[in-house]
């Protein structure tokens, strides 16, 4: 997979900043993240929505590339519907999130994300399949995203124990264009067929 692998870390973390309105200081990363970031992805970035992605502990630098991609639309910016908070049920997507949003905001957020820890979805997986999808993961994946997907040293996405779902659809994601991919994941994943890629799902979300 790769650096910028569902992102969505930082690519979600700020949807639900669209209730921001640039009371919170620059410097309050905590309170803007938990008074409205955790409406979408949990209190300290730990999603409990199966399509959001779980944020705590991405790097400051993955989470700001993140962001840079949706300020450049070079990442689809796709409504999403807020599942918490005092604007639950309603509809929002980056693009609007980012125009509100200050570098020096986006890096306060980034950083207090940063801190956090990353705890890791209990969901359902096939346990032959995840044993399967090891070789996959050694081969394809492992030189960026280490200790089986959940190091963010490499300035990585964290994909032990990601929400499979999210997962999913940042593959189709890469897959598709719709989400920007260096040169060196692109080759990789291009080698990685459809059955490998549902083995590599499942042995990620082995990770608990």
């Amino acid at each position: 997979m790769n650096r910028r692998y569902g992102a969505a870390a930082a690519a979600l973390a700020l949807i639900v900043m669209a209730g921001w309105h640039g009371r919170a200081s620059a410097a309050d990363g905590a309170t803007i993240a938990n008074d409205q970031c955790a409406m979408c992805h949990g209190k300290n970035g730990v999603s409990t929505e199966p399509t959001i992605p779980i944020i705590a502990q991405y790097s400051v630098k993955y989470m700001m590339e993140s962001i840079g991609n949706f300020r450049k639309k070079t990442r689809t910016c796709a409504e999403v519907t807020i599942p918490a908070g005092p604007k639950k049920g309603t509809k929002s997507d980056m693009c609007k999130v980012i125009e509100k949003l200050s570098d020096a905001d986006a890096e306060a957020v980034a950083k207090f994300f940063a801190a956090q820890k990353f705890v890791r979805a209990k969901q359902p997986f096939d346990a032959a399949k995840a044993q399967k999808g090891v070789p996959v993961y050694k081969l394809r994946c492992e030189k960026c995203h280490e200790d089986n997907g959940s190091s963010p040293d490499e300035d990585n996405g964290i994909l032990a124990g990601q929400w499979t779902p999210y997962l999913r659809e940042q593959l189709v994601g890469f897959r598709t264009g719709k989400r920007p991919i260096d040169d060196k994941m692109k080759q990789r994943l291009d080698k990685v067929t459809k059955e490998e890629e549902e083995l590599l799902l499942h042995f990620f979300a082995s990770q608990q």
